[in-house]
């Protein structure tokens, strides 16, 4: 038994218990002399230390792959029952790490250690230099054997995958396990199943070992890009047809970090994008951080895709800013990824919410935003461009300067920024419900050049009735002293309507309507008439254009302008209206038909303590509602992308809300009441 009593810098004392020294213990010291410190690219870590007795030993620690290409000749057997050993952990899911070591002559070891203070000191590639060194003494290791951990997927992963599968979205995994592990999570995680056809590409195949048994890496490395390039033609071809058949199998792909080394190259990259585009779930296992960027930047360039990565350590900082977007998960593993990344999240599960959710609500909001503006302003850009015909393109203007500058920046301002925080077609729960409505924004259904063609027609027939319907009447209307309408009582009534027309226009536009819209347009407009009553009625020898002066108080003592103010937002719109209900009732969107199915149900959203709740609720729902009940703090297990929450239950039962027991919370609950009992 060794327990390790305390560490410095320099020391490291450990309490031994030996078999044959049954109650006794001893207090031993060992000096640490060089620290080879573990990165991405090495995938392995090392130390050099000093026994008691002077001996020199190094130990490494790394992944099976590193392991075994730096193990010396002899333990065949030991090296063969490891290596069945591993694969079994991965087949289970866990997580696995080989241990070696290499006892240093002191001549051997002096000599080294001259090049790596050199190396260290060293101010340029100073990282290089250090790998190279580590790479001439972390050969020829003799294995002492394997660990293995578990780490389990975070509550609501597997069911987050698959929803964000419904949705339309490609997922692919991206990570440093072994093979048999990867797979393993991937089964987890809903990513593969036994109907699916995988297609893996493997360097641990019985032709590569016999190979990388003879040391010859030029060998090897032409071997490896052979057969990769070969399995990818295979797959290839093999591939369409399951494409034929309506009810045939999804296709998976599955590739190491050896072969996707070369499978990256560009004789072979076009196939193997060709082949990963048309799997329904991509798994690349003991990939690199560089492998994973590259990966990414390979879907990013090569098939024009949005990209989107996430991930919670140090090694996935590359691959997140790789991609278009970037969001790192926040917990014990550091804050690397976090820092790096475009968004944050607690858990892996809020990726659901995210992207369903506010992603959507986001993204249709923004395509109303845009389109809102583009239709506003062309509307009354329009009926100045009219007005132009009229007057032979003299260059009078037809709005006063002030109407034109304060159009954009308070008549119509605020509603659209309503607009912009507060629309929702469809509430979070129902979002979630129909993950398939994402699929909107990815064929881009709310912004495309047919979107913009109905908002520019419906912009220009709004702009012809504000100009010539008012233009028209006006010619035949008298103020109340009998004289005709000028230029500037036409141009603010034809301004007036413009401004009501475009605020009523956006309650139109909007899916859910609160007290803002009408706080927002019904004060935009009356934010227009008090202007308007103080601009035109107020005159200083100052004043720049004294023909505004009285207008609107002429205007509002005529019949004429209430009946205009009616009549010409009412035509202006009635197209709006009809297209509207047209295509809601002919052509409706996907969320309007959810809209129509779920319209007579309660605004408000059913707690998870509701019976008709929990009647409908699988049982991993239930215990995932009962757990979101309990205090917040309860759990420190939150933080990593495959942890396991361990203490729900208990908790869960401490609070009086019964909660399905998992074999891990027994075991833990076992654990901890052996421990409490007395001696």
């Amino acid at each position: 038994m060794f327990f390790l009593c305390r560490r410095t810098p320099t020391m490291i004392y450990v309490r031994e218990s030996h078999v044959e020294k049954m109650g006794k213990t001893q207090d031993v010291s060992y000096e640490i002399l060089n620290v080879l410190e573990f990165n991405s690219t090495r995938k392995r870590q090392s130390v050099v230390c000093r026994y008691p007795d002077g001996r020199l030993v190094l130990y490494c620690k790394g992944a099976d792959t590193v392991i075994y290409e730096r193990l010396g000749t002899g333990n065949d057997d030991l090296n063969k029952v490891t290596r069945v050993h591993l694969e079994q952990f991965g087949s289970a899911g866990l997580r696995t790490l080989c241990l070696a070591y290499r006892d240093l002559a002191p001549d051997l070891y002096e000599s080294w250690n001259e090049k790596f203070i050199t190396a260290k000191s060293s101010l340029r590639d100073r990282e290089k230099r250090l790998d190279e060194v580590a790479e001439l003494i972390e050969k020829e290791l003799i294995l002492i054997g394997a660990t293995a951990i578990e780490d389990k997927l975070q509550e609501g992963v597997p069911n987050c995958i698959q929803t964000l599968s419904r949705a339309g979205i490609k997922i692919w995994v991206l990570t440093g396990d072994k093979i048999e592990t990867a797979i393993n999570i991937a089964y987890a995680c809903n990513l593969l199943n036994n109907e699916m056809k995988q297609f893996i590409i493997s360097s641990e195949t019985d032709a590569i070992r016999e190979v990388e048994e003879r040391g010859d890496q030029t060998e090897i490395a032409r071997f490896m890009k052979e057969e990769v390039k070969k399995q990818l033609k295979q797959f290839l071809d093999e591939a369409p047809q399951y494409f034929c058949s309506p009810s045939g199998p999804k296709l998976a792909l599955v590739i190491d970090g050896k072969c996707l080394m070369y499978a990256l190259e560009p004789s072979l990259r076009i196939m193997l994008l060709t082949l990963s585009l048309n799997c329904s779930s991509v798994v690349c296992c003991r990939v690199s951080p560089l492998q994973k960027a590259q990966v990414t930047s390979l879907v990013k360039k090569g098939a024009r895709k949005i990209t989107l990565s996430i991930g919670d350590g140090a090694n996935d900082v590359s691959m997140i800013q790789a991609a278009h977007i970037g969001i790192g998960i926040s917990g014990l593993e550091g804050m690397q990824a976090v820092m790096a990344s475009d968004f944050a999240i607690a858990q892996f599960r809020f990726l659901e919410d995210l992207l369903l959710v506010h992603g959507r609500w986001s993204y249709i909001r923004l395509c109303k935003v845009v389109m809102y503006f583009f239709y506003k302003n062309l509307a009354f850009t329009l009926t100045q461009f009219w007005f132009t015909f009229g007057t032979g393109f003299s260059g009078q203007r037809f709005y006063d300067d002030w109407f034109q500058s304060l159009y954009n920046v308070i008549f119509t301002a605020l509603p659209v920024v309503i607009v912009g925080l507060f629309d929702q077609d469809i509430s979070s729960s129902l979002s979630k419900k129909y993950p398939e409505l994402y699929k909107e924004g990815v064929r881009n259904m709310f912004f495309n050049r047919r979107i913009v063609a109905i908002w520019a027609c419906f912009a220009v027939y709004q702009s012809l009735v504000f100009f010539y319907f008012v233009s028209l009447s006006s010619s035949t209307s008298r103020d109340s002293d009998g004289k005709m309408f000028g230029l500037w009582d036409v141009s603010t009534m034809a301004f007036t309507c413009v401004v009501v027309t475009v605020n009523l226009r956006l309650l139109m536009m909007c899916n859910s309507i609160t007290r803002w819209h009408y706080i927002s347009v019904g004060g935009s407009i009356i934010v227009w008439f008090v202007f308007i009553f103080v601009y035109s009625g107020i005159m200083t020898r100052f004043d720049r254009n004294d023909n505004m002066f009285w207008v609107i108080y002429v205007l509002m003592s005529t019949s004429y302008f209430y009946v205009t103010l009616l009549l010409v937002p009412v035509a202006a719109l009635l197209g709006d209206f009809l297209y509207l209900g047209v295509q809601r009732w002919f052509f409706p969107y996907d969320y309007q038909i959810v809209q129509e199915s779920h319209k007579d149900d309660a605004d408000s959203i059913n707690t998870p303590d509701s019976e008709e709740t929990k009647e409908h609720l699988t049982p991993d729902e239930a215990r995932s509602n009962a757990i979101s009940q309990l205090p917040k703090e309860v759990s420190k297990h939150s933080g990593f992308a495959f942890d396991s929450p361990g203490y729900e239950s208990f908790f869960a039962t401490q609070f009086g809300k019964y909660v399905p027991p998992k074999a891990w919370d027994v075991a833990r609950r076992a654990s901890m009441k052996s421990k409490s009992k007395p001696k």
